[in-house]
């Protein structure tokens, strides 16, 4: 069964950090590409990271880059996202998802989503 599993969120101080972990099943990771993506109440789900499956190229939005990293550990077949420096902005639903084109921000380009973890910033 092909699936992906989100854990890591959490409720966080600003400044601080969480490393979110995206575990796959029924595939490998490292044949696609795989995205981050975050939904706050509200708002449209979108795009935070891409890391390729051909060469590793890793996409970033602006708003996190510099903040956040994305990695694959290709043995355990998961995606994390460590993200430091967290703002209150940064609240949302945080999930991955599995493209079967090359990395993009647009979520119709994936087909297989996790769950979400919820990432709560606060003071």
């Amino acid at each position: 069964q092909v699936q992906l599993v989100e854990s890591g969120g959490g409720l966080v101080q600003p400044g601080g950090s969480l490393r979110l972990s995206c575990a796959a099943s029924g595939f490998t990771v490292d044949y696609y590409a795989i995205g981050w993506f975050r939904q706050a109440p509200g708002m449209e789900r979108e795009g935070v990271s891409c890391i390729s499956s051909s060469d590793g190229s890793i996409y970033y939005a602006g708003s996190v880059k510099g903040r956040f990293t994305v990695s694959r550990d290709n043995a355990k077949n998961t995606v994390y996202l460590q993200m430091n420096s967290l703002k209150p902005e940064d609240t949302a639903v945080y999930y991955c998802a599995r493209s079967l084109r090359p990395c993009s921000g647009r979520p119709s380009s994936y087909n297989v989503w996790g769950q979400g973890t919820q990432v709560t910033v606060s003071s």
